[in-house]
């Protein structure tokens, strides 16, 4: 169009129609020879926003270029390496506009002592609970008290919404964040508040990482916020235990010593954050009240969980911390229930470069602590194979402050 246009100007002399044939020509080399070798694109994920937000809550990590097929998606490129940041004043996920968006982590037991079986069924436990990267997200919205539908008719809201983008995760009041939030209504008694709650989920089902607790703590610390803060921090981790045994944690600072049925908490000196592990997580899962019924009390360990703490507490790193200090009294019936997580377990030991291997609370998720001296051969052997997750992470604490939450960075490596 260009070469035309000059041909067609009177006052076009000959040198700029030859300059302008000479810039087509270059222009189009540069193109066929760009079509030609397009087998492959290269990503660069520096800034690319998953959601539409006022302050992105919802990322690519930065400094980041990955190396797909022309046949690769966005989506699928997104999924399998997120950053995750604390605390926005709202997205705008598919379209829609929320009021704030929250992090949600996961856990790690560093080690987990059964002490002993209760009256009322439970069992008193002693362990050492951590915060770690790799989470899901939670947006809320205050819903207005009342809305008019197409035909101008209009109605009072008077219940919550649930959404989530994981199959099989339920939307009734069988979920703990519905009933986080009905618990904090309860105890503030501001009952005329309803609440869109929109849950991205990563961290799987019957992993022994607390995702469903954390989401929960996550409910009731964002609810809280959009009313006004009504309930102190100290009523919200007083309130927590009522929903689970967990949650309670998830209101600390991201390290705590966890007794009871893990419902009585115990503040510690935060552990090293950044502190670097993989998760690998089995397809299948277990139930937590499958993994007690097997449990042999004859096979518990006699480690006092008091010394157990202090070894944790005193050392630089957690990788000065003995490996017989990594205790998990959960495994035994975890893995006579599933001898595949066993062997799991021993492949992974084999692996040079991790300081310490053990299973996640009940299972069915093992963590190692540190990284492969060979990660592209570690992801070849575990990362390839169908029927396991693997997840890169590290330690994270929250800052000791009103209105602060969780921030965390969750890639997952496959």
């Amino acid at each position: 169009f260009f070469v035309v246009t000059m041909a067609k100007n009177p006052k076009c002399n000959g040198i700029a129609a030859a300059t302008a044939v000479l810039v087509s020509a270059l222009f189009l080399t540069t193109f066929f020879t760009l079509i030609s070798t397009s087998t492959s694109f290269v990503f660069t994920t520096k800034n690319l926003p998953l959601a539409t937000t006022k302050k992105s809550v919802l990322f690519l990590p930065k400094k980041t270029t990955t190396k797909r097929s022309s046949t690769t998606t966005l989506k699928h490129l997104i999924k399998r390496s997120a950053l995750y940041q604390y605390q926005s004043s709202g997205d705008t996920v598919e379209g829609e506009t929320y009021d704030l968006s929250l992090f949600s982590p996961c856990k790690i037991n560093l080690f987990l002592r059964i002490l002993r079986k209760r009256p009322d069924n439970f069992h008193d436990l002693a362990s050492l609970f951590q915060t770690v990267g790799f989470g899901d997200v939670l947006h809320f919205k205050l819903l207005p008290t009342e809305t008019q539908d197409a035909d101008g008719n209009s109605h009072i809201n008077s219940e919550d919404e649930l959404l989530c983008d994981m199959d099989g995760v339920p939307l009734d009041k069988t979920n703990l964040v519905l009933r986080a939030v009905d618990l904090i209504r309860e105890k503030t008694g501001i009952t005329d508040k309803f609440f869109k709650v929109n849950l991205v989920k990563q961290v799987p089902a019957q992993a022994g990482l607390g995702g469903g607790s954390g989401n929960a703590a996550t409910a009731m610390f964002g609810v809280n916020e959009l009313l006004g803060r009504p309930a102190t921090h100290e009523q919200l981790v007083e309130w927590s235990g009522e929903l689970g045994s967990d949650i309670t944690f998830f209101l600390s600072l991201g390290s705590a010593y966890c007794t009871g049925r893990g419902e009585i908490m115990t503040p510690v000196s935060p552990l090293p954050a950044g502190t670097k592990l993989i998760i690998v997580k089995p397809n299948i899962g277990l139930s937590t009240p499958a993994v007690f019924k097997a449990l042999d009390y004859d096979q518990l360990s006699t480690a006092d969980p008091e010394s157990l703490l202090q070894q944790f507490l005193s050392g630089a790193t957690v990788s000065d911390v003995p490996a017989d200090a990594y205790v998990n009294d959960l495994e035994q019936p975890a893995f006579d229930v599933l001898p595949e997580l066993r062997a799991l377990k021993d492949e992974l030991e084999t692996v040079g470069g991790f300081d310490r291997v053990m299973m996640s609370g009940s299972g069915t998720s093992i963590f190692c602590m540190g990284q492969p001296n060979d990660l592209d051969a570690f992801m070849a052997k575990f990362g390839k194979r169908d029927d396991l997750s693997v997840f890169s992470t590290e330690f994270i604490n929250r800052e000791n402050g009103e209105g602060v939450w969780f921030e965390g960075e969750g890639p997952a490596l496959k």
